[in-house]
């Protein structure tokens, strides 16, 4: 777009000049983490070391435009974060280079323009009068404990010089995220407890939402996401009634109605963009009726199946294995299975999920699907390993109009999502303190809405 065409930003010298004059100092105070820096810096020593004699670079990336020379907010590429730990303040098209020969780490990117400069005011990417202050490159190299340079500086480098486009080194760097430090876990947990005030909030907001009410639980949750963290950590699904059924709902155009349930799947991004990942299915008057419960107490079941599993030497697969044991089990004694359950669980079987089609964890870190770049045999088929960090959530999903259920099932769906972190002995629950059994979740939200 030419911003020639509409703008009336004046560009007189005299203009120019005066806008230079009378301008105090910005302190842009940066307290770094010391710790995390730490580990910034061993992930990129372990990458140089994995990729010898190259240069490798890790861009930040910039805003998608939503439409002309508007744009939707901007999030750092994970790699670049995991490699930084600059968080939500990175600045767009800051490249990061690692010369893995040398064994230098330097960051570069476009200086703040100040008052001294002509594009303090006529600059609507980087001007301080448009974007604000921010830290300078003495500050930024203080606060993340890298070398970091104008990126005006960055030459082209052709021979040996390897970007987030090369397979194997997403693929290394995908893998990296697999194990979390301490620190990482940390924020998880912090990502976990805002994200509860965030389920708080939409709970309290279900008794005032009727038409298009799945916008209103929506809102209510990105409120605390802006509040306590950087951002959403991926859209919110708010699913009532059969909208539940549709795994992937995010339109959230749909009424409240009392005697339904809600199926609510969200996660708040703090500013390290560490995000949480968390389902609660409610019912929206508060108490579940007696199938409703029948059903989300199969899906508890399920999961409690999994989370028993969650110990060092067992394999990532296994507690979708041990889950899909009890979804298959009740739909046999549903007498919805075309075959035992035995049968259907077998490999070239597997009729029970058609009621459950997703699997029952993944990964979670900086990205809500974490480590997707890995290897087969170091996701699915791998050990359970101190330090990772996985969602588990297994469901029951039966559409209004699916024929092969009771019809008193029709148009109930439920999932119950939790994030674990594996210990040496066990696990470490991150997300014990929301409530998940049928009657936490009806004292729950009773609790909220006789709140004073």
């Amino acid at each position: 777009m030419n911003a020639d065409n509409r703008s009336r930003t004046p560009k007189d010298k005299a203009f120019l000049e005066f806008m230079k004059t009378g301008w105090s100092d910005v302190n842009a105070l940066v307290e770094p983490n010391s710790q995390a820096n730490k580990e910034a810096e061993l992930k990129r020593k372990q990458l140089m070391e994995a990729f010898p004699n190259q240069v490798i670079y890790i861009e930040a990336g910039k805003a998608p435009t939503r439409s002309n020379d508007t744009h939707y907010r901007f999030r750092p590429n994970t790699e670049f974060t995991q490699l930084t730990n600059w968080g939500s303040s990175a600045v767009e098209e800051s490249v990061l280079v690692l010369d893995s020969k040398l064994g230098t780490s330097s960051l570069y990117l476009r200086p703040t323009a100040d008052a001294d400069s002509d594009e303090f005011f006529a600059n609507t990417e980087i001007g301080e009068f448009w974007v604000g202050p921010r830290p300078d490159l003495g500050q930024i190299q203080n606060l993340l404990e890298v070398q970091t340079k104008p990126l005006s500086e960055l030459s082209e480098v052709s021979e040996n010089r390897i970007d987030l486009s090369d397979e194997k080194l997403k693929q290394f760097l995908s893998e990296q995220r697999i194990i979390k430090t301490a620190w990482e876990i940390s924020e998880m947990k912090q990502a976990v407890e805002a994200t509860k005030q965030g389920f708080e909030n939409l709970i309290a907001e279900i008794p005032n939402a009727n038409k298009r009410g799945e916008r209103a639980l929506e809102t209510a949750f990105f409120q605390k996401a802006r509040l306590l963290g950087n951002d959403l950590g991926y859209e919110t699904i708010a699913a009532s009634g059969n909208h539940a059924n549709i795994l992937h709902w995010t339109k959230n155009d749909g009424d409240i109605n009392k005697g339904d349930l809600v199926l609510v799947d969200a996660g708040i991004e703090l500013d390290s963009l560490f995000t949480a990942d968390i389902t609660r299915t409610m019912p929206i008057s508060g108490k579940f009726s007696e199938v409703q419960k029948e059903i989300y107490d199969v899906v508890l079941e399920a999961a409690d199946a999994a989370f028993a599993v969650c110990t060092p030497g067992n394999r990532f697969r296994d507690m979708h294995n041990e889950a899909m044991k009890v979804i298959a089990n009740h739909c046999e004694k549903w007498g919805i299975l075309p075959v035992t359950a035995e049968e259907s669980l077998k490999s070239e079987n597997q009729q029970h999920r058609r009621w459950m089609v997703h699997g029952t964890g993944h990964h979670l870190g900086l990205d809500v699907h974490d480590c997707a770049q890995a290897r087969k045999e170091m996701y699915l088929d791998t050990e359970l390993q101190p330090g990772m960090v996985f969602t588990i959530e297994p469901g029951l999903y039966f559409h209004q109009n699916d024929e092969l259920v009771p019809e008193k099932f029709r148009g109930i769906g439920v999932r119950i999502e939790d994030n674990v972190a594996i210990t040496e002995t066990g696990y470490d629950w991150l997300s014990a303190s929301i409530p998940r059994t049928s009657g936490e979740i009806e004292g729950w939200m009773e609790s909220i809405w006789n709140r004073d």
